[in-house]
């Protein structure tokens, strides 16, 4: 079972509060999760952010991933290194995909033949 640590809405309409938890990545956005690991209330000035770090890096330690958004949150606690905030690598559009397909195949049709070396006093 893949997990990953996520956002889950839980405010009224148009007052955002969320909650950080662990949830398996089949089950929906609000759906069901496996545990809490805190809250992000961005309406508040400054923003509020409650995390356990404990039950943080327990799961991280068990493999859970955390999606772009937790990322961003976690690297701000120094709970994970600056290096991780390379987003997930993303899949090449479809020109991209074929303009790598034909860069691959004109070096093999556009380079010259090599020329036969000609040795003296054969």
């Amino acid at each position: 079972m893949s997990v990953k640590i996520r956002l889950r809405r839980i405010g009224a309409k148009k007052h955002p509060f969320y909650r950080l938890v662990v949830a398996d990545t089949r089950s929906p956005r609000d759906g069901k999760f496996i545990e809490i690991l805190g809250t992000y209330d961005p309406m508040t000035e400054p923003v509020k952010l409650n995390i356990d770090e404990e039950k943080i890096k327990a799961w991280l330690q068990k493999g859970a991933r955390p999606s772009d958004t937790a990322r961003a949150f976690l690297i701000g606690r120094g709970l994970l290194p600056k290096e991780s905030a390379k987003k997930r690598p993303t899949k090449p559009t479809k020109a991209e995909a074929a303009a790598a397909a034909a860069k691959a195949a004109a070096p093999d049709t556009a380079a010259p033949a090599p020329a036969a070396a000609a040795t003296p006093g054969a």
